[in-house]
């Protein structure tokens, strides 16, 4: 993916208007930011559309930005300008960064030294943007909640999205047995990256879950909420662990969907089963509080990405002016992998 290297005293973002459908994604242009102390500015070249930015618009998402911030958590891009004291970067280094409030959607942003990763050589930015969200969300779950030791056995639902892809690669690294619900047109891809598909849409995944493993699972990765993880918990073997994460069921018209299903497993608690149940509460809130593990992780996927071991599934890649049709896509699941856009800065692959 090639650069350019324009800058002009406005830059283009992609902010949302208020709840709604996509079409409240809108194209603006504001003045060109400068760094503060411990600031750098950042060029974008890429940034990652993920299913909290429409947890915003469907006005699901706990304490959103106003209505006229631009959305996206995650971006690459090239330092362009230091602010006072900045030491460990330098102008024209590629860099990635997660964002803790928003704002990727964006031709320029301004970040905090501490946020920003420099990308290894050769490393391609619309690759790159795909590991900062997704994959860090993957290596927490699987590293830092759920402890996944070889030979253990995954059940990830939406296997076929950007966090189910990453923890599927991540997975088949760790010598997991994995099974992941799909619909039948994306069971080619779950199963090239290593797990067992399950038509979730055409067979009861708990039952067919129950045929491959009849010991029960170790670790069940459930980004839907609802109905779905109440049959999820069931599944697991004494010593599993369920992580929610995400809850596909939190959009507007579906908003009880999640309380009630958490009071049967609150219920079953009353009596100890030896399985545990854990809620990721996002990506953004625990690397402000573990800063060094986001700088480390995100370098060590960076480098798994540059060596070729990791190969991110990207679904489409479009335009920053396409944010409605990238919003429209997500929600309609009409891909496999991340959407990413990408800004004029950065000129489509061929």
């Amino acid at each position: 993916m090639n650069t350019t290297q324009t800058q002009t005293n406005t830059i283009k973002q992609a902010v949302y208007t208020g709840i709604g459908g996509p079409e409240v994604m809108q194209i603006v242009e504001k003045p060109l930011p400068e760094p503060g102390p411990g600031q750098a500015r950042v060029r974008v070249l890429t940034a990652g559309v993920a299913f909290a930015d429409l947890m915003v618009r469907f006005g699901t998402y706990p304490s959103p930005p106003p209505p006229g911030s631009p959305l996206g958590y995650d971006i690459v891009g090239i330092v362009d300008k230091l602010g006072e004291g900045v030491a460990s970067l330098r102008e024209g280094q590629m860099v990635g960064a997660l964002l803790p409030h928003f704002g990727g959607y964006t031709e320029t942003a301004v970040v905090p030294e501490e946020w920003l990763v420099p990308l290894p050589d050769g490393v391609d930015p619309a690759e790159a943007v795909c590991l900062i969200l997704n994959y860090l969300t993957a290596v927490q779950m699987l590293e830092e909640m759920a402890d996944a030791q070889p030979g253990e056995k995954l059940l990830i639902h939406s296997a076929a999205g950007g966090v189910g892809t990453a923890v599927l690669q991540l997975g088949r690294l760790k010598n997991l047995e994995m099974y992941g619900t799909a619909s039948a047109g994306k069971h080619e891809l779950v199963a090239d990256l290593g797990a067992t598909p399950i038509d979730y849409r055409n067979e009861d995944f708990g039952e067919r879950i129950r045929q491959l493993a009849p010991d029960g699972l170790d670790i069940v990765l459930d980004p839907i909420g609802g109905d779905t993880m109440t049959r999820s918990y069931k599944l697991l073997r004494r010593g599993g662990r369920l992580v929610s994460f995400g809850l596909l069921t939190a959009r507007e018209g579906d908003k009880s969907a999640f309380l009630p299903n958490l009071m049967k497993i609150a219920v079953r608690k009353l009596w100890p089963d030896g399985r545990k149940i854990m809620f990721n509460r996002g990506l953004p809130p625990y690397t402000e509080k573990h800063n060094d593990w986001y700088r480390d992780t995100l370098a060590r996927l960076f480098t798994l990405l540059q060596e070729g071991q990791i190969q991110p599934v990207i679904g489409a890649k479009l335009p920053l002016d396409d944010i409605a049709r990238a919003h429209e896509l997500l929600e309609n699941g009409a891909v496999s992998g991340k959407i990413v856009l990408y800004t004029a800065a950065c000129e489509k692959t061929v």
